[in-house]
């Protein structure tokens, strides 16, 4: 019986990781940078430019929006440490997607190279 881990290592050898370095220029060049996490992980920061899709309805989404239905597009992944949005490339390819690219080490590796992260501002209850 296969592991969470053996899955996600078997989808790491079917995708395109790209290191936090290499994703600054794949996220201008993509048409849509996808955040797979849950959304309490989102709303609790993301990377700039980021739409969430958690990894549960992605396919779903991805069917259901017409902008987002072209199996051209350039899309850039992330998740947490990178399991998740590794799964979600394999699924994307398996739809037909042909430019699909994940953040090796999701964004815990993005914020541990220094890079952005969108954090919700608290209104001032005063």
């Amino acid at each position: 019986m296969k592991t969470a881990l053996d899955l996600v290592a078997a989808a790491k050898a079917r995708v395109h990781e790209i290191s936090p370095a290499e994703a600054d220029q794949a996220i201008r060049d993509a048409d849509v940078l996808i955040d797979v996490r849950e959304l309490d992980e989102f709303a609790a920061g993301h990377l700039p430019g980021a739409v969430h899709m958690s990894r549960g309805l992605l396919e779903f989404k991805l069917s259901s929006t017409p902008a987002l239905t072209s199996r051209d597009l350039k899309v850039v992944l992330y998740c947490k440490t990178s399991g998740r949005a590794a799964l979600a490339a394999c699924a994307m390819a398996d739809m037909g997607y042909l430019d699909v690219k994940s953040i090796s080490g999701g964004i815990d590796g993005w914020i541990a190279a220094g890079k952005p992260v969108v954090k919700p501002s608290m209104p001032a209850f005063e």
